[in-house]
């Protein structure tokens, strides 16, 4: 089977399930935290990741505002930048970040969100230097690290990503965040058995959330086990949103067979043209 390299892979959010590496791989950085001064900051009542699409809007109307009184505010602007990021705004979101960033140059979860707003943007490079400007060799931070190995997915470095995540697994063993990366690692170079192996440890530890068993859907789906991804997708979701993960189960998988027929006829010219 060819590689997955369509983008859709990269960039699908999956109906509050980030399909992005780095979005996944920095969702335990969001800012959510009760850092709060005087009611100045919005509180968010969930995070961002778990919000349907009218909650998105209501909650970046009320944050923006926010921020335009005070956009120095670390926590408040780190929420925005992830509201509006989850509407594809990645060029407003990095915008934003860079004002949080220069109030807050030494400020760990503000780099982190720095450096997911720049990948999001498709600074890939950029990014994995803010990620690493953000890491403190003494008391290493395994959601960073983790990050390091999303974005270095991004820029095809696979081979590190993966040692990345394993650093981070030393850390923080089983958590099921890392090793869903670690699983969406292998969907993006065509490995879906492996993927699939590392998502149902992801999906099986008591922490892990929609998100990863949305993942391990996607995976189980494209290997052309529809049943058992549909029964997946539909868990813990409400009806709206099942569906629409369904529908794309499907997309994918039409994709899926048009990519294999490509690559058989692909072969056969191949085949005939040494003949």
């Amino acid at each position: 089977m060819p590689a997955l390299a369509n983008p859709l892979i990269k960039t699908r959010i999956f109906h509050g399930v980030a399909l992005t590496l780095v979005a996944l791989a920095l969702a335990g950085c969001t800012t959510t935290k009760d850092r709060m001064t005087t009611g100045s900051v919005p509180k968010l009542t969930k995070p961002v990741e778990t919000m349907d699409d009218q909650e998105v809007r209501a909650a970046t109307e009320r944050v923006g505002q926010a921020y335009e009184k005070n956009p120095r505010d670390p926590v408040n602007g780190v929420n925005y930048a992830n509201l509006l990021r989850m509407q594809s705004r990645d060029a407003q979101a990095l915008a934003v970040m860079q004002q949080v960033a220069i109030s807050n140059p030494s400020d760990r979860n503000v780099l982190a969100a720095y450096g997911k707003a720049q990948a999001a943007a498709g600074q890939l490079q950029q990014a994995l230097d803010t990620i690493g400007r953000a890491q403190t060799p003494d008391r290493p931070d395994w959601k960073l690290i983790s990050a390091e190995g999303a974005i270095l997915d991004q820029l095809g470095r696979s081979p590190e990503a993966r040692q990345r995540y394993r650093d981070a697994l030393d850390i923080q063993p089983t958590e099921p965040s890392i090793l869903s990366n670690l699983g969406m690692s292998y969907v993006l170079t065509g490995d879906l058995r492996t993927a699939e192996t590392y998502l149902r440890q992801a999906a099986a530890q008591p922490s892990a959330d929609s998100r990863v068993r949305q993942n391990l859907a996607l995976v189980v789906g494209l290997q052309g086990h529809f049943p058992e991804a549909e029964q997946i997708a539909r868990r813990e979701l409400s009806q709206q949103q099942a569906d629409a993960n369904v529908a794309y189960l499907r997309s994918m998988l039409s994709q899926q067979n048009s990519w294999q027929k490509l690559a058989a006829k692909d072969a056969g010219g191949a085949a005939n043209s040494t003949n």
